[in-house]
């Protein structure tokens, strides 16, 4: 009779066979809310009210296409960039809290830090490719909140459009957010433009006019005429989109360029 085997022996002494337990995953932090602490509901309203009252006799700002805004859900918000001024200007026409990605190094400036940290800004480093602030952006899209981008990076020192950067069109592919494309005209004349200059306003335009245009939400589409849309090609398609909304002098780069079918929500 042959020997009975340790396995056998440790079950008839009431031993189970144990495997050793597969590690555990580790598990995913939670994404932080992203609107905490940054100003929202009656005090938004209330402020975004004092300020249009200001803004509008004080730089003649006028603002087209309010009823083009989705009034819920994520939505990435793309714009041309003047002057230093743009983000508040913007802000302020918006009728949602708009998160911009901002200069990482306006977040080291005193009083102004904490201002745009409240309006729910966040750090960019524009020296180069920034993926956690990509990650930041998708995240507050994932919350449904409003993201704003200058595809430039920078102002425009011709007050045309320039050469724009792939992030802001990377993330919309990616997280299929609806796009607004927004434009701004007349900023180029205020004061305060730091190492950009001051440029004369548009023939034509009174001294202070600042214009604000809303265009109509697309999405991205991933594949046109059945290939995949790279980065550079979505990238045109919504810089286009920006050029349409602008007068002829400030198109530059995208002037004679053509838009794809884009998709609308």
């Amino acid at each position: 009779m042959g020997g009975a085997t340790g396995a056998e022996t440790d079950r008839a002494n009431g031993v189970s066979e144990r495997r050793p337990a597969a590690p555990a995953s580790p598990a995913r932090e939670p994404v932080a809310d992203l609107t905490r602490g940054t100003l929202r509901g009656l005090a938004f309203r209330v402020v975004r009210w004092v300020l249009l009252a200001l803004l509008r006799p004080l730089v003649g700002m006028r603002i087209e296409g309010l009823d083009r805004i989705p009034k819920s859900g994520p939505i990435l918000v793309v714009c041309n960039h003047l002057h230093n001024a743009d983000p508040v200007l913007l802000s302020v026409a918006f009728p949602r809290p708009v998160h911009f990605m901002a200069k990482k190094e306006l977040f080291t400036v005193p009083i102004i830090g904490w201002v745009i940290s409240r309006v729910g800004s966040f750090p960019v480093d524009r020296g180069k490719a920034d993926r956690s602030a990509l990650r930041h952006a998708e995240a507050a899209l994932s919350q449904g909140i409003a993201v704003g981008m200058f595809p430039e990076g920078t102002r425009s020192t011709t007050g045309a459009l320039q050469r724009a950067h792939p992030g802001a069109a990377l993330l919309a592919v990616r997280s299929g957010a609806p796009v607004i494309p927004m434009v701004v005209v007349g900023s180029e004349a205020l004061p305060l433009n730091g190492t950009k200059g001051r440029r004369r306003p548009a023939p034509g335009r009174r001294r202070w006019d600042v214009r604000i245009r809303i265009g109509e939400p697309f999405t991205l589409p991933r594949e046109v005429d059945g290939h995949k849309l790279d980065t550079e090609t979505a990238t045109e398609q919504m810089m286009v989109a920006l050029a349409r909304l602008l007068p002829p002098e400030y198109r530059g780069e995208y002037a004679s360029r053509s838009l794809v079918p884009l998709d609308r929500p």
